[in-house]
């Protein structure tokens, strides 16, 4: 009886220190998934989350990306940039809300996945570029612009991926900016042609990619 609870306080310390080096992994890896400027997840923490999410046939894939975002940082300065990448995230966060998941890839492109419970996704999308749109609070008035917005159903390609399903967002969000429209649905047709996943005129496309149409 002895030896045992002698062997139960030898191990007692040892298994106090794993759970509180468990709890600091823990934080560490919550932290490494967020963003330092928008708190929002990064791709790493995105990705995790949204796969879990697509199971959901009512899942929606968005691709937000800021218009004229460099001109603002020269302009107005970073500062100013980063207040308008912090309220777009916010924004983004709010209308998505706890049943879908936000995040920011880099730069001033942002993605989500919504749950559409009502198959109402056009709207409320119509709304959320609205909501994008407005000035941020505590900048100069002169300090805000718009967000276009490309999104899909993951239900009308069931085969695809998150990677795949994003790259058809991207396409749709980058003829929604094209276009001045503020939001595109991603067409039903074949993909523009990509190398590594690129649309053509983004780092890493070919520049010979040919395109083919997306629907509106």
């Amino acid at each position: 009886m002895n030896t045992l609870i002698t062997l139960l306080l030898a191990v007692l310390p040892l298994a106090a220190g794993w759970a509180v080096h468990v709890r600091w992994l823990t934080r560490c890896l919550h932290t490494a998934r967020r963003d330092p400027l928008t708190g929002l997840r990064t791709r790493d923490g995105f990705t995790h989350r949204a796969t879990v999410l697509l199971k959901d046939p009512r899942a929606v894939v968005v691709l937000a990306d800021v218009d004229k975002f460099k001109q603002i940082n020269d302009t107005y300065g970073h500062a100013a940039g980063d207040a308008v990448l912090k309220a777009t995230a916010d924004r983004l966060a709010h209308h998505v809300g706890r049943t879908g998941v936000a995040g920011r890839l880099g730069g001033d492109e942002f993605a989500a996945v919504l749950i559409d419970d009502h198959g109402t996704a056009a709207d409320m999308l119509t709304v959320l570029h609205g909501v994008l749109a407005r000035p941020v609070d505590g900048q100069d008035p002169r300090v805000h612009t718009s967000v276009s917005l490309g999104w899909v159903r993951a239900a009308d390609f069931p085969g695809e991926d998150l990677s795949g399903l994003l790259r058809r967002a991207d396409e749709a969000m980058y003829a929604a900016k094209q276009a001045r429209t503020g939001t595109r649905r991603a067409g039903l047709g074949r993909l523009f042609a990509t190398l590594a996943g690129r649309r053509a005129g983004r780092t890493g496309a070919r520049t010979d990619a040919p395109v083919v149409g997306v629907a509106a």
